[in-house]
């Protein structure tokens, strides 16, 4: 992933809701199960209408230059021609993936 031209639609899960941004910098972290992005793209646009909830994601990435978003958050990451409207929608319909990086004493081979 590094073509300086890129760019990447992650969509992710975030307290509930389904996040969806653009950036131009997808790659696996070093800290241990989380994917960095960087540069996040947002459309310039200077029209009377505006998207409340693109303006909500501006607002919270506003100063952030990376994130670090945990791997059984992320539902997908693709990778586009051109930028799109970044939104948050509900997540009715997606639940987090299970996921236990530790394993249970009852999970033991021993037990």
């Amino acid at each position: 992933m590094a073509n300086t031209s890129d760019i990447y639609k992650v969509t992710f899960l975030n307290k509930g809701k389904v996040y969806e941004v653009f950036v131009k910098q997808v790659y696996q972290s070093d800290l241990y199960g989380f994917i960095e992005v960087e540069e996040f793209i947002f459309n310039e646009r200077s029209q009377v209408v505006v998207d409340p909830s693109e303006e909500k994601l501006k607002t919270e990435f506003a100063g952030v230059r990376r994130s670090f978003i945990p791997l059984q958050a992320i539902i997908r990451i693709d990778e586009v021609e051109k930028t799109g409207v970044a939104k948050i929608s509900s997540g009715d319909n997606v639940s987090p993936f299970p996921v236990s990086l530790v394993a249970s004493k009852m999970d033991s081979p021993e037990s």
